[in-house]
């Protein structure tokens, strides 16, 4: 098949978004289909396969999106046109403006229009601190809602997010899959510098959704505050507030991006891994540290 997989969202692997769309790309690709990125990334620029739109610009906020180290896409119609022709099928990976826009476009070519439901409302209003306010993650709702009531298909990663989605605009033709773990994924003895420290894991970008501080909070009235090291694998725009509010831990904390690789080896050695995150569509840090051995503590939010 020819599948055209539309990505406002695509740069370095270091937020959910992303390793989800290269997942999905990677895994496709592997079984023999033909599959174009329509994306705003100008790494894919001249790749076969990659059709490449320019950078929306917000101003002030460019800076901010690039600590996240992503780009947010700016539809051009050609281009779009271009990279969805001939396709069997236009998946679409979020509900913005150019994945809006390839909807339109599919729907008007008659092509099978199928979407991922990866994103909740406060993965977007905790930018703007207005995570709590019904009514701006309500519009945020509203506005997804332009684009997954136009499809054939809706791809939720969870069933929560579709209890979610549907519990607000009825029932859709959803199919709930897991984003999935990558098979390097499982456990395995490994050894290991003993220093006497208990290694505490939690993996995520730092952003203010994902709660680090209270992690870092409960370390400070921790007994065992002494022997805790915590590991803070991601990278994000408030990387440099984490590391001033855990810089009078006992035992120096580690923030730093991983390779997949790497994180097979970063959980094998944790002794712990905690999920603080209050919003969370599925958790793909927790599921791979399950998927090592790695007991979990996880925050009972209930989002």
């Amino acid at each position: 098949m020819k599948i055209t997989v539309v990505c406002d969202v695509l740069g370095e692997e270091n937020n959910g978004t992303t390793i989800a769309a290269m997942n999905l790309i990677r895994y496709l690709s592997s079984r023999g289909h033909e599959v174009r990125i329509l994306c705003a990334d100008k790494d894919k620029k001249g790749h076969a396969g990659c059709y490449v739109v320019p950078n929306r610009s917000f101003g002030p906020l460019d800076s901010y999106l690039a600590s996240n180290g992503v780009t947010l896409a700016k539809p051009d119609i050609e281009v779009v046109r271009e990279a969805i022709a001939g396709a069997d099928i236009v998946h679409v990976m979020l509900p913005f403006a150019l994945g809006l826009c390839a909807a339109r476009e599919a729907r008007t070519a008659g092509i099978p229009l199928s979407a991922g439901c990866h994103l909740l409302a406060e993965n977007f209003s905790s930018h703007i601190f207005m995570k709590k306010s019904h009514l701006v993650n309500r519009i945020a709702y509203q506005h997804f809602s332009r684009l997954y009531k136009h499809c054939d298909a809706i791809h939720y990663v969870t069933q929560y997010v579709r209890d979610l989605y549907e519990g607000m605009f009825g029932e859709t033709n959803g199919y709930v899959i897991s984003n999935g773990v990558n098979e390097i994924f499982y456990p395995e003895e490994e050894e290991r510098e003993e220093d006497g420290k208990i290694n505490i894991l939690y993996t995520g970008r730092y952003s203010k959704e994902k709660s680090h501080k209270t992690l870092i909070r409960a370390v400070k009235y921790s007994a065992y505050g002494d022997k805790i090291r915590l590991i803070f694998a991601g990278d994000g725009p408030l990387k440099k507030k984490l590391q001033n509010e855990a810089q009078d831990l006992p035992v120096p904390p580690v923030f730093r991006f991983f390779t997949r690789e790497e994180m097979v080896h970063v959980n094998r050695h944790a002794d712990l891994y905690v999920h603080a995150a209050e919003y969370e569509a599925e958790g793909i840090g927790c599921l791979e540290a399950l998927a090592t051995g790695v007991v979990p503590v996880i925050c009972n939010s209930k989002k």
